[in-house]
């Protein structure tokens, strides 16, 4: 069967040709994008109208775009079918495609084929993609050959990944040769990455290796250290709460500035991500909205106690950060 399955569509002509160049035109925009949160119901089931209001609310306050089904929406505690009902159920509910960078990286490269595909088919800005996590010790060989085969089963010409380099969850890395060897190998199809490594060094060096190379910092951070370099901007669980504040160091850069408003990111920044960020996003939602469904993820992810709770508000009041609902 597998054998079948990874010999059934020849690669793409001239897929392999290092002379082309990366795409003239890219359909994610630059800037800030939240890592949305999925609300759920009493039956741990997504919350369809509630995670589209949620949407909606991030778009209206600027940001420029939502990673959809990503570690921060719980995407690897769905099905595959329950990835794509949520999908559609998102776009249906007036959210623009275009502005959706999608989740799909999944242990099974048929299950990868599967969500890439039925994202691609709507339209979507792009596709996240996590390496196959569950092996350790995976070879840049091994890698490789993974995006070969999705690349060839999915269909190449049009397809824009952006590899998800999260190596505290997945204990795979990116490296910057490997990324180098993906951009030169598909130039149209691997264009960025969303960087969750929390290593400058890391971001820096894909950055200045790989000119053109569209990349997402994943904290808040290094937003203007990325943008200054040449990135794209930030794909962050974080902004759920604060892509107000991400927002005015986007703006303030493109003015030519944007310290100042870094300098406050960053301690709201670490203010969150002394906590879960799931269990503790979704807390603070549910205590500030007073919509207590916010309360609801699957497990293994918890909420955070109470205790931890209080305290974090009480961190985030200290530091003048006020309710936004």
């Amino acid at each position: 069967m597998f054998a079948s399955f990874i010999a059934t569509t020849a690669l793409a002509k001239g897929s392999t040709d290092k002379n082309r160049s990366m795409p003239n035109k890219t359909k994610l925009p630059n800037g800030v994008f939240t890592a949305a949160l999925t609300p759920m119901d009493n039956n741990l089931n997504a919350d369809y109208p509630r995670l589209v209001n949620h949407l909606k609310w991030l778009l209206s306050g600027g940001n420029d775009g939502i990673g959809l089904l990503g570690s921060t929406g719980e995407a690897n505690s769905f099905s595959v079918e329950e990835r794509m009902h949520i999908l559609d159920a998102v776009i249906g509910g007036g959210i623009p495609a275009d502005k959706l960078i999608v989740g799909t990286g999944c242990c099974s490269i048929t299950d990868t084929v599967t969500l890439t595909r039925h994202a691609h088919s709507k339209g979507v800005g792009g596709i996240l993609v996590l390496p196959p996590f569950y092996y350790k010790g995976i070879t840049d060989t091994g890698l490789e050959t993974y995006f070969a085969k999705l690349l060839e089963k999915a269909g190449e010409n049009e397809l824009q990944i952006y590899l998800y380099h999260f190596p505290k969850l997945t204990g795979l890395p990116y490296s910057a040769s490997l990324c180098e060897r993906l951009v030169a190998k598909y130039p149209r199809n691997i264009i960025g990455m969303k960087d969750s490594g929390g290593d400058w060094l890391h971001m820096e060096e894909i950055l200045k290796a790989i000119p053109g190379f569209r990349l997402y910092t994943g904290n808040e951070k290094f937003l203007l250290s990325t943008l200054k370099a040449g990135g794209a901007g930030c794909i962050t669980a974080g902004a759920n709460l604060i892509s107000s504040e991400a927002v005015m160091v986007y703006k303030a850069w493109r003015q030519g500035s944007g310290e100042k408003e870094q300098s406050r990111l960053s301690v709201l920044r670490e203010t969150l991500e002394a906590y879960p960020f799931i269990g503790s996003l979704k807390y603070i939602f549910a205590k500030w909205s007073g919509i207590d469904s916010w309360l609801n993820l699957r497990p293994p992810n918890v909420i955070i106690s109470e205790d931890q709770g209080k305290m974090l508000e009480q961190k985030l009041k200290q530091i003048n950060f006020s309710n936004p609902f």
